[in-house]
C-alpha cells in the first residue's frame, strides 16, 4: 500500500469516528455496507471514486474527499524521495536549479514533459501519469509568497530539438520567456562559447529553506537522492558559485532566449 493511500485511509477513519458513527452507521449514511466501510479502512479494499463522493454528499464536505484521493492518489505514483522533495520543495524559500541536458521540470510545458518521459521505459498510461504530477509541482511558482527561484541553463537546452517536433521547442521557449516575466524567476543561460565547465558533471537544486539550512537533490541514471550533509552542501554551494559565473547577466540571458525562439519558429 502507498504513502498516500494510507493517508486517505487514515483521513477517512478520522472523519468517521469524529462524526460519531460506528463503520455500520457510517456505511448507512453514505449507502454502503458496515463491512465495506471496514474493508476500507484496513486496507483490504481502495477507496473507490465514488465511495469519496457519496462521503461527500452525504456530510457535505465541498468535495473534500474526492479531491483528497486525486491529488493524494497521484503521489503513490512518485517515487518515495521525489515525494519527500516536493515537501522541501514547497517550503523553501530559495530553489537555485542547475540543468545542463535539458529545461527544468518547474519550467516544462506538457508536451516537453511527455516528449522527454516517453523517451524511457514506461507505457502510455505511466508516461501520463508522470506528467500530471510534474505539472502537478509546478503550482509552487503560484503560490500566495513562492520561493524565490534562480534557474541556470546550458544554452544547449535552447538548442536540442525534440524528437524532430519543432513546434514543442518553440512552445517551450516561449514559456520560458513567459516565466522570466515572474518577479521571483530568473533564467540564466550559460553560453556555448564557455566550453567545458563544472556543471557539465550533472544538474542538482539546492533548496533554502525557513530556518536558513539548506538541502540539495542530485538526479542520477539510476535514482535521484537527497543531500543534507554539510560538508556536501559546501561543495554544492561552491559548484553553483562556479556555474553562475560562467552565466550570462539576466538581460543578456533573456536575449539568448529570444534569439534560439526565433530558430524554432
Amino acid at each position: 500500500m502507498g504513502l498516500a493511500t494510507q493517508y486517505v485511509i487514515d483521513e477517512l477513519r478520522i472523519f468517521r469516528t469524529g462524526q460519531k458513527l460506528s463503520q455500520e452507521e457510517f456505511g448507512r449514511k453514505i449507502g454502503y455496507s458496515g463491512s465495506h466501510v471496514s474493508s476500507v479502512e484496513t486496507g483490504q479494499r481502495p477507496p473507490t471514486e465514488e465511495y469519496m463522493a457519496q462521503i461527500d454528499a452525504a456530510f457535505d464536505t465541498g468535495g473534500r474527499f474526492t479531491r483528497m484521493l486525486e491529488k493524494l492518489g497521484r503521489l503513490d505514483l512518485t517515487p518515495a524521495w521525489l515525494r519527500e522533495w516536493i515537501e522541501f520543495e514547497r517550503s523553501a524559500k530559495l530553489l537555485r536549479w542547475y540543468e545542463p541536458a535539458f529545461v527544468p521540470g518547474l519550467l516544462q510545458t506538457e508536451a516537453y514533459a511527455t516528449a522527454m518521459l516517453s523517451g524511457t521505459r514506461r507505457t502510455p498510461e505511466q508516461v501520463q501519469q508522470r506528467v500530471r504530477a510534474r505539472l502537478d509541482r509546478q503550482a509552487v511558482l503560484a503560490v500566495e509568497n513562492p520561493p524565490q527561484c534562480v534557474f541556470v541553463i546550458d544554452e544547449m537546452v535552447l538548442r536540442r530539438k525534440v524528437r524532430g517536433d519543432r513546434k514543442i521547442m518553440a512552445e517551450q521557449l516561449d514559456h520560458l520567456l513567459a516565466c522570466t516575466e515572474l518577479p521571483h524567476v530568473q533564467i540564466l543561460v550559460v553560453p556555448e562559447e564557455v566550453g567545458i565547465y563544472a556543471g557539465l558533471q550533472g544538474g542538482f537544486i539546492l533548496a533554502t529553506l525557513d530556518d536558513k539550512t539548506g538541502i540539495s537533490h542530485l538526479d542520477h541514471q539510476v535514482r535521484a537522492q537527497i543531500v543534507d550533509r554539510a560538508e556536501d552542501l559546501l561543495i554544492l554551494e561552491g559548484t553553483w558559485e562556479d556555474i553562475r559565473s560562467e552565466a550570462l547577466p539576466r538581460a543578456q540571458s533573456l536575449n539568448l532566449i529570444k534569439e534560439a525562439a526565433k530558430r524554432w519558429t
